[in-house]
């Protein structure tokens, strides 16, 4: 199931790295069809202005011909002298010297011609020879002399073919250049130009026509065209020359540089393909990497409670079948911690979760919740069996380093059904775990209803717990501690005590509670307080008060206890608080600089509760105690037949070697604390010599002098 999640997230990287990639890729194309759209747009827009410059160009050529021709018809046509002449009888001889024979060389002209209004010809010279016009001209040249005739008008101006040769031909009626006069017909004076290669030269220099040429013939392709027309307007001829292509011209200058431009680009896009796709892959290692760290545990490689989680949620809502989630709790991994270290405990982890894999039947998903606490979820009905195979694989030692290592498991596990969601099946399992170390450890318990029962006792206890503290319900009571040679009362020890309306709360119900709670602190200080405050009056004795471990490991206990002992004006050299060595053992370097603080303005510490379970003489002199408090349990096997009074003797004289005051707690009957006076027992403490009582009843019993 988690492999599903795990290709889901890397297929949802992969689609958005692909989908950025591609709208990237798809963006960079628009802008290069963009910008090579916009090189050949400009490239056609530079090459068509060019062609409309020239097609411009040689319409104003052939018009600057025109007028050139109309100016020089008009200057000889629109003048007295000529005008008389052509009705004198020297009519044609005036023309040939004025006219005919300057078209030999002139510049202006090729040819001159004069007709009569009967258009008989006076004078007609091509090139200063005689020629007949008629004849030559042809019926343009008749229908171009009859325009002409008339006077006011601007010549006639028209393009004739002749043979193999273009001329533009000017026509005008001979006028005088004064008075004009009233007749039906007039003398036409005729100019014509042969439009020769020279002259198609100088207009391609004069108008940038660059390879202008006449054709008679169909123009050829890929040609500019200018159709020269007759007076009829039928084409006729044709000017021609190539286009100039600036806009091409400059693309192939410059095309070398774009080509290697876009063969760059399109190797960058390549690039970014790969890139994208070498980053996409990347990050699709790198979010599988992640999603991996943070659905494992990295020491064992098993899932951690989040991958577990997102297990459930899909196995919860399977109704496959019976299942179960096993709640696995190593017991003795934290001894196994203080004797060897982490290193060796981090192996022990790598080895339990190797061992739980092969304990396993396959597909069953095994998980680390955190430190020493496993999660099993289990797909077969038999899960006392299976979690009692469990426990049994886990009490088989381990070898690590050639050290043998033995540890055990205590499991509590639920079944899943459609109400319970994963966090609520986490919970049920938990609290059958709680329950299997609670009743002995090393055992399986299955989650049942009344668990919830007890849990909601234990809640409704803690609320009323919370409330009691902030209320000051819980008080203390002070049992007194006498000296064991003269049986005087020297000093007491304060005891928490709680009194409901529903009766009285045992402190080994309520003090686990306020721990677990995390009340411990406030509960403590609370206590201490109500003691010092109480006990400030009563000079000369001393006041001795139990301190939880949580509590000296708190790192502001020491100013705490500083602060009240000045506010209340307390002796601190009054004040002895009791401590266990389990303490010691947990936290020695934070309880040993709590310690010193405190020491140092005078305040002494008691082990207690010295020969229950573990104890160690090495915790006496390493710590440096002022004071050792025999647990009951030694003075009361005293009394049983047996080693018990010689364990006892033993103990005490333990702690006189050590320098040690030694205080009996118990101490119940007559023979008990003869026997512990006579082992070198300096104080006694228990129902024999006073039972806790309120400050009211200690004072009156340290008024009655016949107190043992």
């Amino acid at each position: 199931m988690y492999r599903f999640f795990r290709r889901f997230s890397a297929y949802n990287s992969n689609w958005q790295i692909g989908s950025v990639t591609a709208v990237f890729v798809i963006i960079a194309a628009i802008l290069s069809a963009l910008v090579s759209h916009s090189i050949f747009e400009m490239r056609r827009s530079a090459d068509a202005m060019d062609d409309a410059r020239a097609q411009k160009a040689a319409e104003v050529a052939v018009l600057s011909m025109s007028e050139k021709l109309a100016a020089t018809v008009r200057d000889n046509a629109v003048w007295d002298d000529a005008y008389v002449a052509m009705d004198a009888p020297e009519a044609q001889a005036w023309a040939y010297e004025n006219w005919g024979k300057t078209s030999e060389d002139y510049e202006l002209y090729d040819g001159a011609v004069v007709t009569a209004g009967d258009r008989t010809v006076i004078s007609a010279h091509w090139k200063g020879s005689a020629f007949d016009p008629f004849a030559v001209l042809g019926a343009n040249f008749e229908q171009q002399i009859l325009q002409a005739n008339q006077i006011g008008a601007n010549p006639v101006i028209s393009f004739q073919r002749v043979g193999d040769a273009l001329l533009l031909v000017g026509s005008l009626a001979l006028q005088p250049y004064s008075d004009p006069v009233d007749q039906d017909a007039f003398d036409i004076l005729t100019f014509f130009k042969v439009i020769s290669p020279d002259v198609i030269d100088r207009v391609s220099d004069e108008y940038q026509l660059r390879g202008l040429s006449l054709s008679f013939a169909k123009p050829a392709s890929q040609m500019l065209v200018f159709a020269v027309k007759d007076i009829n307007g039928v084409t006729i001829a044709h000017l021609q020359w190539p286009r100039e292509l600036p806009g091409t011209r400059v693309y192939q200058k410059v095309s070398a540089y774009l080509t290697t431009g876009l063969v760059l680009f399109v190797l960058f896009l390549v690039g970014i393909l790969v890139a994208g796709s070498l980053e996409a892959a990347r990050l699709r290692r790198m979010a599988a990497r992640e999603k991996w760290n943070a659905t494992h545990d990295r020491l064992s490689g098993l899932l951690n409670r989040a991958g577990l989680l997102d297990v459930l949620r899909v196995w919860t809502r399977s109704s496959a079948g019976v299942r179960s989630l096993h709640l696995i709790d190593l017991d003795g991994f934290k001894q196994v911690n203080d004797a060897w270290g982490h290193a060796v405990g981090d192996e022990l982890i790598i080895l339990v979760s190797r061992r739980l894999m092969t304990t396993c039947p396959a597909g069953t998903t095994v998980a680390r919740l955190g430190g020493d606490e496993f999660a099993i979820l289990h797909d077969r009905d038999d899960a006392m069996a299976f979690s009692e195979h469990v426990i049994a694989e886990m009490a088989k030692p381990f070898d690590i380093g050639g050290r043998t290592i033995e540890i055990g498991a205590s499991i509590g596990f639920a079944f899943a059904d459609r109400e319970a969601e994963p966090l609520e099946l986490l919970r049920r399992a938990d609290m059958s775990l709680y329950q299997a170390k609670e009743s002995g450890r090393g055992r399986a318990v299955e989650y049942s209803r009344a668990l919830d029962g007890e849990r909601d006792r234990l809640s409704t206890l803690e609320g009323q717990l919370r409330a009691a503290i902030s209320s000051e319900a819980i008080r203390p009571v002070f049992q007194p501690v006498v000296s064991a040679s003269s049986g005087h009362i020297c000093g007491v020890e304060a005891l928490a005590r709680w009194q409901t309306p529903a009766g009285f709360v045992s402190p080994e119900v309520f003090i686990p509670l306020a721990e677990r709670a995390g009340l411990i602190d406030a509960l403590g200080m609370h206590i201490l307080e109500q003691a010092v405050m109480t006990a400030r009056a009563w000079t000369g004795l001393d006041l001795s008060v139990n301190v939880s471990p949580m509590q000296l490991c708190n790192p502001s206990f020491p100013s705490q206890v500083t602060d009240l002992l000045q506010r209340e004006d307390f002796d601190p050299k009054r004040l002895t608080l009791e401590i266990t060595e389990s303490v010691l053992m947990s936290n020695p370097e934070t309880s040993r600089r709590a310690m010193e603080t405190l020491r140092k303005i005078g305040v002494k510490f008691a082990l207690d509760d010295f020969g229950c379970g573990y104890a160690s003489i090495g915790a006496l002199r390493q710590f440096g105690f002022e004071r050792m408090k025999i647990d009951r349990s030694l003075v009361w096997a005293s009394d049983d037949e047996g080693q018990g009074s010689g364990v006892l003797e033993a103990t005490i004289a333990l702690a006189v070697a050590l320098k040690i005051p030694v205080t009996a707690e118990g101490v119940e009957t007559s023979r008990q604390a003869q026997l512990l006076r006579s082992a070198g027992c300096q104080q006694l403490q228990g129902f024999l010599v006073g039972k806790p009582m309120s400050a009211t009843e200690l004072e009156m019993v340290m008024k009655d002098p016949e107190v043992a």
